[in-house]
């Protein structure tokens, strides 16, 4: 039976997508993480790894460029996994102001649970500032030094610093970003710097952030120009995203099982465009929730053992079943996802066309220096120096 979410519903489903990833603001204690299920052994995977963080200003003036990033987030992922082999993709956040505000900086750690960083991009308002320098100099030095970068230098690693705003410089105790770009270049990181607006004293600071840090550096408009293509596939997608959502067998702890469902939650209140993104990424990367937590997908892939699991950890559509009648159940539920997936496939196929004809005309038309085509042209460059080939850009 589906449950339909109201407002209040919404929100805690937001709060329980984006709790098990957030840090809290700098100088407090960041809360514990879940316990999560028991599973098997998983094989290594070989596959090209992508890390980026996110470092955007999150003041008044960053309103448009915020909301655009929320609808957008999906189909920028989109862009970072369109490489063959599919790469292993993580992403991390990093909103920032200045001491004063709400908060200084908030950290949402590297991760490829893409849909715990979609709750966690959905919690980011603009406000606060109120003057021009803000703490790019503390965002940028956590985002370099405290996100779980991928170790080694095959993995391709990119910060992307998005803000209109110089940094404060007058800040004794700060790291300067001309150290913490040194810092950047040891560790192999890429740092990127997006300017929204035409503030003057941003330019020289943005560029140099971005030759310093071996980067690149561009400008877009103050709302960062992103445009939300409709399709006509649009409507028929949402559908069948709800109806893949009544397959989700989700395990672990009480906790653990209303995140899950959360987050589908969440992709189904989502505006129809992002979520027939999410469905696009999740076809391409083989799962139906991010993350894990769905009995179906972990099992096909090694990550549980049904055998292991205990009596709590067993979702109420199990609990009672013999291990045949669980097995049973299970197909079903993975028989009707694989029927529902070969429509959004086809699906997907044709917005996919739709959205790419678009975008070039858009781009004919003067219009293609959004944030979200600027982000995929300067990824999809950048991953060359690791030998990591993307299709042509739209």
């Amino acid at each position: 039976m589906r449950t339909s979410f109201g407002a209040a519903g919404l929100s805690m489903a937001l709060l329980l997508v984006a709790g098990a990833a957030a840090q809290e603001p700098a100088g407090k204690t960041a809360k514990a993480q879940a316990k999560t299920p028991a599973k098997a052994s998983v094989p290594a995977d070989v596959r090209p790894r992508i890390d980026v963080v996110f470092v955007l200003d999150t003041t008044g003036s960053m309103g448009g460029l915020i909301e655009g990033a929320k609808a957008k987030i999906w189909s920028i992922a989109n862009q970072m996994i369109s490489a063959k082999p599919t790469p292993r993709l993580r992403i991390g956040l990093v909103g920032y102001r200045d001491r004063g505000d709400e908060y200084v900086t908030k950290r949402f750690d590297l991760s490829d649970d893409i849909d715990t960083i979609y709750g966690s991009l959905q919690g980011f308002q603009a406000g606060g500032g109120n003057d021009t320098p803000e703490s790019v100099n503390q965002a940028l030095h956590e985002a370099v030094n405290q996100m779980s970068w991928s170790p080694g230098r095959d993995a391709l690693k990119i910060v992307f610093l998005v803000g209109d705003a110089p940094p404060h410089m007058d800040y004794k105790d700060d790291v300067k970003y001309q150290a913490t770009c040194q810092a950047a270049v040891k560790k192999d990181l890429i740092v990127n710097t997006v300017q929204c607006g035409g503030i003057p004293s941003t330019t020289p600071v943005w560029k140099e952030i971005a030759s310093l840090a071996e980067g690149s550096y561009v400008a877009i408009g103050q709302t960062g120009d992103m445009q939300v293509v409709s399709t006509p596939m649009d409507d028929e997608l949402s559908r069948l995203n709800r109806e893949i959502g009544t397959t989700i067998v989700a395990y672990g702890s009480e906790r653990e099982r209303g995140a899950v469902m959360a987050k589908q939650a969440v992709a189904e209140a989502a505006p129809a465009a992002a979520s027939a993104d999410r469905l696009a990424y999740n076809a391409a990367t083989a799962k139906v929730v991010q993350g894990g937590g769905d009995l179906v997908d972990d099992l096909n892939e090694g990550r549980a053992k049904l055998s292991d699991l205990k009596k709590d950890e067993l979702p109420a559509e199990l609990k009672g079943k013999t291990p045949e009648q669980q097995k049973a159940y299970l197909a079903r539920q993975e028989a009707k996802r694989k029927q529902l997936q070969v429509q959004v496939a086809e699906l997907v196929k044709k917005r996919q066309a739709y959205v790419e004809t678009e975008m070039k005309k858009a781009a004919a038309e003067g219009k293609g220096g959004a944030f979200d085509v600027e982000v995929a042209r300067t990824l999809k460059e950048q991953a060359k120096r690791k030998n990591i080939a993307f299709g042509t850009t739209p």
